[in-house]
């Protein structure tokens, strides 16, 4: 039965293999006092023990109906079936009870065929990784000595929470992190937070439960600003579909710009590794997932790249519409995935969600599912253009990045937009892609834009000793000038056209 059960994480089924073939007794009565009692009685002339099916319902609907106190507090001639009362005098109650573990190794019984709503075999039993010689193992005894099988199809062990020492809690250490003042906060509010019960949640699916955990202030502390940033995401995805409709803005997938088709194809594979994460119990891994995406997918790629095309294009052009349809996309696939993890998070960011309509789903627990799969319709083949090209981009706009910022350092620029990227490399390949992204027919799809800068100039030549290399396409060296021209008032790039415009002279093209 042992090997039919899935084990998480997978040695814990040499523990259970060792512990129940190394067992010296199985015995299911403990004598004391006080307990789960068993319902035998005893001749007192011969001590033979009287059991019988008959016996065990009687008794059993005495229980049902007062509880377990009913064998301690009723005389023998009521615990007694009708047909056995004569020989009351004859019989006494047993006083032994039932060994804890038995009484909650038959928790398969009692709860989970006894209920309609639940299925047996469970489908998983979760606990300590101490219950290898307990509640898994007597579970197991019971199920397999009256079903011939396991009592679950899963089983998952936990390690136990320590302190941020690694010390254990007790109350003479005075260590004790309650989970209730973590959600609500202590006395002191300036000492001991609210940080909600989000932050809690998101702290227990950061760690991996398969060895013990630790907890503290300073670990909440650091979840806390992990949970602010990915809420400052959602915000921002949202003040920024205010006035996006669906209906009246759709963008086919194929026509959006590169970089938008880009990074859902970077949210379907994310889904895809939730998925198979959250179906294994590795929640750790949906948390780094996740955090990863929206630090580095997010907040230090795509949403740095478009806010010109949010604030500056016209309200209703192209390049902003395909950017709010590719947000309110993301926002579809990334509420689902932090959602069993962060439920008040994500029910707030979906109850703001614009345009939601009268039939819609009150809450998203009630919408339908299918988010994680209907997106992987945006995967990119291993070998497309638009994934090569913007991965190697990504590189360069890596490079693009640090030198600007020394160049900020020397006081040479003070914005970004001051700023003119000059690319040097003799690489045909590597220039031949910088190239066909110096200008673009949907206005987004652009070198400057990329790199947030008001120019881009691409050199052929050598570039000096140490520099940056691009997987597939060559080295390249790349250093910040003093952008071109005057500044537009309505974008800040800075072009030779601004002026140039009669009753408009202080706007660019």
């Amino acid at each position: 039965a042992i090997d039919s059960v899935e084990w998480i994480p997978k040695a814990g089924v040499k523990r259970i293999r060792a512990m129940t073939s190394d067992r010296s007794d199985w015995c299911i009565s403990r004598q004391r006092k006080w307990g789960v009692p068993i319902p035998v009685f005893y001749r007192k002339d011969t001590n033979e023990a009287v059991v019988t099916e008959e016996t065990l319902e009687h008794v059993i609907g005495l229980v049902r109906e007062r509880g377990s106190d009913a064998w301690f507090e009723l005389p023998v001639e009521e615990l007694l079936p009708e047909s056995l009362r004569a020989e009351a005098a004859n019989l006494t109650k047993g006083e032994d009870t039932m060994d804890v573990w038995f009484d909650s190794g038959s928790s398969w019984a009692g709860v989970v065929s006894a209920r309609e709503e639940l299925s047996y075999p469970a489908d998983l039993y979760l606990e300590g990784s101490d219950q290898h010689r307990g509640w898994f193992q007597s579970s197991l005894l019971t199920s397999v000595a009256v079903n011939g099988c396991a009592p679950y199809k899963t089983v998952l062990t936990h390690g136990f929470v320590l302190d941020e020492k690694g010390a254990k809690m007790s109350k003479s250490l005075g260590n004790i992190i309650d989970p209730k003042e973590i959600i609500e906060g202590g006395s002191n509010q300036k000492k001991d937070p609210a940080y909600g019960a989000d932050t809690l949640r998101l702290w227990v699916s950061s760690v991996d439960y398969s060895s013990d955990v630790l907890i503290g202030p300073n670990i909440i502390k650091q979840t806390s600003e992990i949970y602010r940033k990915l809420r400052g995401t959602l915000r921002f995805v949202l003040g920024n579909l205010h006035d996006f409709s669906e209906a009246e803005a759709a963008v086919s997938h194929g026509d959006l710009p590169a970089i938008d088709r880009y990074v859902l194809h970077q949210l379907a594979s994310l889904a895809e590794e939730v998925d198979a994460n959250f179906r294994s119990y590795q929640f750790s891994k949906v948390f780094q997932s996740i955090q990863r995406f929206n630090v580095v997918d997010l907040s230090q790629f795509y949403l740095d790249v478009v806010k010109d095309r949010l604030y500056i294009r016209g309200a209703d052009s192209f390049e902003r519409r395909s950017c709010q349809q590719t947000l309110r996309l993301i926002l579809d696939t990334l509420l689902p995935m932090i959602a069993p993890i962060l439920p008040h998070l994500a029910e707030d960011a979906y109850q703001n969600l614009p345009g939601r309509q009268e039939g819609d789903p009150e809450s998203i627990f009630l919408a339908a599912g299918g988010a994680l799969t209907a997106c992987q319709a945006w995967k990119l083949d291993a070998g497309d253009e638009t994934l090569r090209d913007l991965e190697a981009l990504r590189t360069v706009r890596g490079e693009v990045n640090r030198v600007a910022e020394a160049a900020r350092k020397d006081k040479v620029i003070g914005s970004s937009l001051e700023s003119k990227v000059v690319i040097r490399s003799s690489s045909p390949e590597l220039l031949g892609l910088l190239s066909r992204y110096t200008a673009s027919d949907n206005g987004v799809d652009e070198l400057r834009y990329l790199f947030i800068c008001s120019q881009v100039e691409l050199q052929d030549a050598e570039a000096a000793e140490g520099a940056c290399e691009v997987e597939g396409f060559g080295n390249f060296e790349a250093r910040i000038e003093r952008a071109e021209g005057k500044r537009c008032a309505r974008c800040w790039n800075y072009c030779d056209t601004v002026g140039s415009f009669a009753g408009h002279e202080d706007v660019c093209e």
